[in-house]
């Protein structure tokens, strides 16, 4: 199993608009979640800033994702949530979320 954590930053003015959409999100977005070996995934919001953890169980974390981008559901789901979004200044060409380091675990 990988641990990966990411941030972005969230636009107040849709903070509402986000938070309506995860609380009923879409079944077939879940759906290709898991078909990608994703699980335990969480989105955190603290002072404007969302922080994202999941858990990845494949052995193809680029090919399960490049699968996601394709979805047509995850795609429709994406229109709507990356309006709510806003990226780092630090990412990198292509970068939406900005991948997180992480420093410490502890099992």
């Amino acid at each position: 199993m990988q641990r990966f954590a990411a941030v972005i930053r969230l636009r107040p003015e849709k903070e509402r608009e986000y938070r309506e959409l995860h609380a009923a999100a879409w079944p077939g977005v879940l759906a290709a979640l898991k078909r990608a070996n994703i699980g335990n995934y969480s989105i955190f919001l603290r002072d404007g800033l969302l922080f994202s953890y999941l858990e990845y169980t494949g052995t193809d974390y680029s090919g399960d994702t490049a699968a996601i981008a394709a979805d047509p559901v995850s795609r429709e789901w994406w229109e709507l949530t990356d309006p709510c979004q806003r990226p780092l200044d630090s990412v990198t060409e292509g970068q939406w979320w900005a991948p997180a380091e992480e420093v410490f675990h502890l099992d």
